[in-house]
């Protein structure tokens, strides 16, 4: 099999796992996917100026500029100037945030964990090294 059919076999994998990834989601919570990828970027890195998380997630700034602002509203984030540059801000999940992202997360690590119930400890072990494999290609 050459690289190129592995990449689609990978690929067509990965889009439907999440996709029904998606479809577990309760959404108690009403999140949007671009509010979770600014609470997942900050959750990960811990904080950001709003410029370094829409570089990082491939977003254009204005695009995100209304997601910052509801999740700060909804106090999932705060917003503090940025001590080097005083005209940039910084933006850090707060303990509502960690919450909410928290309870998105778990509801989908439910199912998964369900799912590989009805793998064999081999196969689990696969899957746990394609995901460690799988986030090193996404840093890439």
């Amino acid at each position: 099999m050459d690289h190129l059919s592995e990449a689609a076999r990978i690929r067509r994998g990965v889009v439907r796992l999440n996709r029904r990834l998606r479809q577990e989601r309760g959404n108690e919570a009403g999140l949007t996917p671009n509010q979770l990828i600014v609470l997942g970027h900050l959750h990960r890195h811990h904080s950001a100026t709003p410029g370094e998380i829409a570089v990082a997630e491939r977003q254009r700034p204005q695009s995100l500029t209304r997601v910052f602002g509801e999740l700060e509203a909804e106090g999932l984030i705060s917003r503090a100037p940025d001590p080097v540059d005083r005209r940039q801000s910084v933006l850090t999940l707060t303990a509502k945030g960690h919450r909410a992202l928290d309870q998105d997360m778990g509801e989908r690590d439910v199912w998964l964990a369900e799912a590989l119930g009805s793998l064999s400890a081999t196969e689990r072990g696969v899957l746990e090294l394609a995901g460690v494999l799988m986030e090193r290609l996404a840093g890439s």
